[in-house]
């Protein structure tokens, strides 16, 4: 079975709303492609490997977190940005990137989906645009709770805890870069907070309120929604879909 381009965007745009978001690029359609669209590649990122990787399964359309188009980046087609746009026209694959709309969506995000891979079921949102999560846990320790998600990520992650033992009891999480809500998570409840990057100051934050802070990897947090999301149209359309895994250490 096959659907249009068109189709299958107008598809992802209600699915995903993103009219709602005040977002760092474009959602949706960044590079137009074929109009018929029979299987679909998802990945975290727009990367020459992931394009690559489509071309050699004939891809008609690649639906990626991270997309080739940012705000403020240069805007001249040079050097890596030549080449990854090379390839798609070369192969006429359509390329779609929903950023945080993707990392919103109540089922099927990148926030939603690592709550579930974690164990843990969302109760309150946080931070702005409401993109991060708030759950009730038991974990003994902060350090427990790191090693829940190591296993789970299947990657080392970086934990600041504060003196002392204290149970976590209230986990808040959001994907990616998303550091800087850790004083939202905070003045949220949170007992601990988990995303995939940390900054300098998040350190002391951590130190000086008591409340535990994981670096589980931007990458890493990051790689649930595309699929979920890609394999959810795709059923409904009756396409083929593949995702896939680009590994990346960040």
């Amino acid at each position: 079975m096959s659907t249009t381009r068109d189709t299958l965007r107008q598809t992802l745009d209600a699915l995903l709303q993103p009219e709602r978001f005040k977002d760092y690029g474009p959602n949706g359609l960044q590079v137009e492609g074929r109009g018929e669209i029979r299987r679909i590649v998802s990945g975290v990122t727009a990367s020459q490997a992931l394009i690559d990787a489509a071309i050699v399964q004939q891809a008609d359309a690649i639906f990626v977190h991270h997309g080739l188009f940012w705000r403020g980046q240069d805007g001249r087609v040079t050097g890596w940005m030549k080449q990854r746009l090379q390839r798609l026209l070369a192969h006429d694959i359509n390329l779609f990137a929903y950023h945080l709309p993707l990392d919103a969506h109540p089922e099927l995000g990148n926030n939603a989906r690592l709550g579930q891979e974690l164990g843990w079921a969302a109760d309150a949102r946080f931070g702005e645009q409401d993109l991060g999560c708030v759950a009730s846990v038991h974990y003994g320790s902060a350090e427990a709770l790191a090693r829940h998600v190591e296993q789970v990520l299947g990657r080392p992650a970086t934990l600041v805890q504060p003196e002392g033992q204290r149970r976590i009891q209230r986990v808040a999480w959001c994907s990616g870069g998303a550091q800087a809500y850790f004083e939202a998570a905070i003045a949220a409840g949170a007992d601990a907070f988990v995303t995939g990057e940390i900054s300098e100051p998040q350190a002391h934050l951590a130190r000086e309120t008591g409340v535990a802070f994981i670096a589980a990897g931007h990458h890493a947090t990051e790689r649930y929604g595309a699929p979920a999301v890609a394999a959810h149209v795709a059923a409904a359309h009756g396409l083929e879909h593949r995702f896939i895994e680009i590994d990346n250490p960040a």
